[in-house]
């Protein structure tokens, strides 16, 4: 008998969809796989949920990607209700997934809590925190396919989900996927501190304070100037994004 699907189960599959590169969603990808035990469904009806997700999408639908061609109107109502609300989709499906695998909070999303105290309103907002920058860290690696969009480098130990405008001065795009970049950790602070930007054409721009640096220049920025980053087959980071690093980060650098 046909089972519909529930509320927490689609918010689950949700937050997955978010997790796994467009690419790779299918019955055999292990996520899908550990996502569809917990839930009681098989991994193709989770991997044909995904796809559900993936025809809603409109940072797919600008490069004329579709998903599955049918889906529920559940489906569409749980998409809008989260698309522009990232932040509750992150620590709402967290919780939803520690309770399905009977975990902590804390365990489940793979964050640190030691630091914090026991209780309290201040451990609950930074655990908050945390869970939404653990899911905002996923959802950018795995949109560029784990690797760094301007070098390539793969080796997840040096991988960065950078934010284009920061976490601490733009709040509502704090989690918008659009407003980040897979970056190795070395440009990743070079981007951060304004000494390397991406223009809104998506070219490596280098600051001349940085080409006074021979060695590092020569070595480590000089074979990516002015360069294409290599974009995302979803959530491709925005022209405004760009526009306000140039004129608010970079240009502070160029002399």
């Amino acid at each position: 008998m046909r089972r519909d699907w529930t509320r927490d189960e689609l918010i689950a599959a949700l937050n997955l969809y978010y997790k796994i590169p467009f690419g790779k969603i299918t019955h055999n990808h292990q996520m899908i796989i550990e996502l569809a035990g917990l839930i009681g469904r098989t991994p193709s009806a989770v991997s044909l949920k995904l796809g559900n997700f993936a025809r809603l999408d409109p940072t797919l639908q600008k490069r004329n990607i579709v998903g599955m061609s049918h889906g529920s109107k559940t489906d569409s109502e749980i998409w809008l209700e989260f698309f522009n609300n990232m932040d509750d989709l992150a620590y709402q499906s967290e919780l939803i997934l520690a309770k399905y695998k009977d975990e902590p909070l804390a365990k489940s999303a793979g964050i640190s809590v030691d630091d914090l105290p026991k209780e309290g309103k201040e451990r609950e907002a930074i655990v908050k925190i945390r869970v939404n920058q653990a899911f905002f860290r996923k959802t950018i690696l795995a949109s560029y396919e784990n690797k760094c969009c301007i070098t390539g480098i793969s080796t997840p130990e040096l991988l960065v989900s950078s934010h284009i405008i920061p976490w601490a001065v733009d709040k509502k795009n704090r989690m918008n996927p659009c407003n980040g970049l897979c970056l190795n950790a070395l440009h990743d602070r070079a981007f951060d501190k304004g000494l390397i930007t991406v223009t809104p054409e998506h070219l490596v721009r280098i600051s001349q304070r940085l080409k006074q640096e021979k060695i590092a220049y020569h070595s480590f920025f000089e074979p990516y100037e002015n360069k294409k980053i290599d974009l995302p087959q979803r959530f491709s980071p925005q022209a405004e994004f760009f526009k306000w690093h140039n004129q608010r980060v970079f240009e502070k650098q160029r002399s």
